[in-house]
């Protein structure tokens, strides 16, 4: 039995050499009877993809699924591939292309441009699907458009940076006939997003960052300690907690109380060491955030011990 690590949501076998080219020059073995290479592929048609990633968007993007083809309504038409809602309540557009397509951003630019002009048509497609309390809650702040292509341009990744809106571009390929792997190639956060951060600070809540406060300064360290796990970290704040993500949310920080700061992990509470008054399990508790570790830090000693379980939830996401 070889042990499983895993990328972009999916498990592959140890053997797995990571380029820099990312996936597409990354090499999986199977070491079943000896070792022979699974070689990458892409998916016969686009639809392959399309129909993996509805089945099951909320593991692999962190997404959850509302509509597939959805019709728009507007002189020129069109489908929208699917529509979903993210992890902190932002509408989300998926994309889909077999290969390389230069068009692939303009379209979901042009989708997402039709749904920040229909709130009502999203709003009620949410209340339909997830309820009341889901509809009343959608973050219009910061709308996503994921992409997932069998591979981008270098001209892509510099497109995304360019545009005033939160974008993933997310590289995909089959692995013989039992894997396959996401890889984000580009995320940005959109310059609405960032520009929304202060305003959407809870009525009363401190700032990240205040004079005199340890707790805000704690906070601070953990800030930059998650930023620096690695390249494609993003921020996404909310009234009560600021999420990391990269494509999903690795962790969520809450606002800072008095003597502690609560911070949530995407690491499964099963493959934690849980210490009373360090870490604790909240699986099916109602928090602020997402993730189902809880981290209790008090002092940056603290954070130095939560070191691992921060690595292995950004490693998860």
């Amino acid at each position: 039995m070889v042990a499983e690590i895993s990328l972009g949501g999916a498990a592959f076998p140890s053997g797995i050499v990571m380029a820099s080219g990312g996936v597409v020059g990354l090499k999986l073995f199977s070491t079943a009877g000896g070792v022979a290479e699974v070689m990458p592929r892409l998916a016969v048609v686009e639809a392959d993809v399309q129909d993996l990633l509805e089945a099951h968007m909320e593991t692999m993007l962190g997404v959850r699924f509302l509509a597939s083809e959805f019709v728009i309504d507007c002189v020129d038409g069109g489908r929208i591939d699917s529509l979903g809602l993210d992890e902190n309540g932002a509408p989300v557009i998926v994309e889909y292309k077999r290969g390389t397509d230069a068009g692939v951003i303009n379209q979901g630019l042009y989708y997402m441009a039709w749904l920040v002009a229909h709130k009502d048509a999203f709003r009620n497609l949410v209340r339909d699907r997830l309820g009341v309390t889901a509809a009343s809650q959608i973050r219009w702040s910061a709308p996503r458009l994921i992409c997932v292509a069998g591979d981008f341009t270098r001209y892509d990744a510099h497109a995304v940076r360019e545009h005033r809106r939160s974008i993933d571009l997310v590289r995909y390929r089959y692995f013989g006939r039992d894997h396959f792997g996401l890889e984000t190639v580009a995320s940005v956060t959109g310059h609405r997003a960032k520009a929304q951060r202060v305003r959407s600070r809870a009525p009363g809540a401190p700032p990240v960052r205040q004079q005199g406060s340890a707790m805000a300064e704690l906070a601070q360290a953990v800030d930059e300690v998650l930023v620096g796990l690695g390249d494609g970290v993003t921020r996404v704040q909310r009234k009560q907690y600021r999420a990391y993500r990269r494509l999903r949310n690795f962790a969520s920080v809450c606002v800072p109380q008095q003597t502690k700061l609560l911070v949530y992990l995407k690491a499964d509470p099963k493959e934690a060491d849980l210490i009373p008054g360090f870490t604790r399990d909240v699986t099916g508790l109602g928090h602020h955030g997402t993730g189902d570790l809880e981290l209790q830090l008090r002092t940056e000693r603290d954070l130095e011990r939560a070191g691992d379980l921060l690595r292995l939830s950004y490693a998860a996401a």
